[in-house]
């Protein structure tokens, strides 16, 4: 597969070792992109801190920036020592560098400096939702332009990606994120932390049509998300049940999915008119979907018949690359490493960073403040 970026590329071998430590995932991951911009992933290592973060029912940010501090070294040199190449044959070092916790972005960034610095090697600082809107790359050809879908825990965004760099945002959330919206619900009902899978389990033995729930902004001719209101609509109806089981519980998680899985459609279905306007001319339009949330069996299930029913192109990332994870950060880093774009030590690590940054900063869909817009 290859990828076309916005400017030339140098025609040659690429390997980058990528560092992930946005949120609650350390990864470590040696990509190659070779001269015909195909990819390699010579090794990928994802440590959790589920059980860490399990008896809070949430990730709690500082605990979860010491996680990283303890084992982001090794697992570097893990993934090194796996990839089968030495230190001295990486071409660059990629770190996240935002958006996401910032003692955490802070862990894996600095790992990334000190090593850019004892290898004298490039520093490649990595938007953390650019490594998400390039991950299905690793699998399959994914040529630009594209209609992304982004959709996390921190994220639901509907992008045109026009090139590496280059992003129109289409619409995004005005209040939570989809994956938040997961994790709060599942929180709601006792299900267990991680949220969105343990959401996605439940339902399964549940029925969908048991409670009606609302749809934020369907219908409108806009492409934007709201999820607040479903959240707190769910939060309602579970209360409601006097003595809930476990059936009463999948009936809740199956309702609260496939309402989610119907706002999602209908917004994808909006942003699409808006990307063919941009790119009348495509012979074919492709939708890349990318993010945590993006594992959901129904909402892939959905997204998988909406797009046969339309003819449209459809790359989704394979499983183990829609949550956190380094491949992706390494990935981004070797395109840009390509197209001659690096950073020097002094890159900072950023709580906020929108894909869209000019876009964002100059019409914020969910706030703005000290730490710059969120979306």
């Amino acid at each position: 597969m290859a990828l076309t970026a916005k400017s030339s590329q140098v025609q040659t071998v690429h390997t980058v070792l990528g560092l992930e430590s946005s949120c609650d995932e350390t990864a470590a991951s040696v990509v190659r992109r070779n001269s015909d911009g195909g990819i390699d992933i010579l090794s990928s290592i994802i440590a959790s801190q589920d059980e860490i973060h399990r008896p809070f029912g949430g990730v709690v940010p500082e605990i979860a920036a010491r996680a990283h501090l303890d084992i982001v070294d090794s697992l570097t040199a893990q993934a090194v020592r796996e990839s089968g190449v030495e230190w001295d044959d990486l071409d660059a070092i990629a770190a996240t560098a935002g958006p996401g916790l910032i003692g955490g972005v802070i862990a894996g960034l600095m790992t990334a400096k000190g090593l850019a610095l004892a290898l004298e090697k490039p520093l490649i600082a990595v938007n953390h939702l650019e490594g998400h809107a390039l991950s299905p790359a690793l699998a399959s050809p994914c040529p630009f332009p594209y209609l992304l879908l982004l959709v996390s825990g921190g994220h639901t965004q509907l992008l045109s990606v026009n090139g590496l760099g280059d992003y129109t945002r289409l619409g995004s959330t005005v209040d939570d994120a989809a994956g938040e919206a997961f994790d709060k619900t599942a929180k709601i009902m006792g299900l267990g932390f991680p949220g969105g899978p343990k959401v996605d389990a439940a339902a399964k033995t549940g029925d969908p049509k048991s409670h009606k729930l609302p749809k934020p902004f369907a219908g409108k001719d806009h492409a934007d998300f709201s999820f607040a209101g479903l959240k707190t609509a769910t939060a309602r109806a579970y209360a409601a049940i006097e003595n809930p089981t476990d059936q009463d519980r999948s009936d809740v998680a199956a309702s609260f999915q496939r309402t989610v899985s119907d706002v999602i459609i209908d917004r994808c279905k909006q942003a699409m008119k808006l990307f063919k306007s941009q790119h009348p001319d495509q012979s074919e339009y492709r939708f890349v979907v990318a993010g945590g949330v993006a594992a959901n069996s129904e909402i892939r299930a959905s997204l998988k018949t909406w797009c046969q029913d339309k003819g449209y192109a459809l790359n989704f990332p394979p499983l183990k690359f829609c949550t956190d994870n380094a491949a992706m950060i390494a990935l981004a880093g070797a395109e840009r490493l390509a197209a001659g774009d690096i950073d020097d030590l002094s890159a900072k690590a950023r709580p906020r960073w929108p894909l869209d940054d000019k876009q964002a900063a100059d019409d914020p869909k969910s706030g703005s403040g000290r730490k710059g817009p969120k979306s």
